[in-house]
């Protein structure tokens, strides 16, 4: 039997990937991310102050992604599991979310 702890994130997201699923198991057609998450995710990754809204969105994703808080701070696999439906955000946002056009 294989020990998948020490890779745990990496075999998530492949796992994700490989059978487009989101969390909870169930296939997913089409975008993973809303227009308002892809425009709120832009935003997080500008210098401006982030708002309440904006962080929302990237704990919607984050879910979408396989990623449940616990809020008892009991997560044995913290922070891997965060890093790898990080990861899977990443991936979702280069692919699905419109590129603003260049400046100039």
């Amino acid at each position: 039997m294989h020990d998948f702890r020490g890779n745990r994130s990496a075999f998530i997201v492949s796992a994700l990937l490989l059978t487009g699923c989101a969390a909870g198991g169930v296939p997913q057609s089409g975008p993973h991310l809303s227009p308002t998450e892809c425009r709120d995710l832009a935003a997080l990754r500008t210098n401006a102050p982030p708002t309440m809204a904006q962080h929302q969105s990237e704990l919607s994703a984050l879910r979408k992604a396989g990623y449940n808080p616990s809020p008892w701070n009991d997560d044995p696999w913290y922070p891997e599991d965060l890093q790898a439906a990080q990861r899977l955000v990443d991936y979702w946002f280069q692919t699905e979310c419109p590129r603003p056009p260049p400046p100039g």
